[in-house]
């Protein structure tokens, strides 16, 4: 058995350099899901790629602290911070989710300088679709 030549001009041996900095955004979409337990803040280009991302436990947060509003704009800022330095201006805002860091995340996207051409409240609701589980009994 002969021994395999790596090929010199095959795509293992090159080495693929960072796009993520290289890329310049000037208008996204921030995504605010907040639910009782935790905020993600996820921004993505219009085409819906997603640049950036944060959320209140990898912040740090543990626990019920997870679910509470300053949490929610730590993880804002955070997510936020890097696309700035990408170049982006504008964005279209849309929350998701009934939890408590949904005011302070927009409160943290609107500080940061970023103008918002929307605000939109994209909140799954049925309509009249499955049936709800059981109320508890305590």
């Amino acid at each position: 058995m002969a021994k395999a030549i790596p090929r010199t001009g095959s795509r293992r041996n090159v080495r693929i350099g960072s796009r993520k900095s290289a890329r310049r955004i000037p208008k996204g979409v921030i995504h605010v899901q907040a639910s009782f337990n935790n905020t993600i803040v996820t921004v993505t280009d219009v085409r819906g790629r997603v640049v950036s991302w944060s959320s209140a436990g990898t912040c740090g947060f543990k626990g019920t602290r997870r679910g509470t509003p300053f949490a929610a704009q730590t993880a804002a800022s955070n997510a936020i911070r890097t696309v700035v330095d990408q170049g982006m201006q504008r964005a279209e805002v849309m929350i998701k989710g009934p939890g408590l860091g949904r005011d302070a995340a927009l409160r943290a996207i609107r500080r940061s300088g970023i103008l918002l051409t929307f605000v939109r409240d994209v909140t799954p609701m049925p309509h009249n679709g499955c049936r709800p589980p059981k109320k508890r009994r305590v």
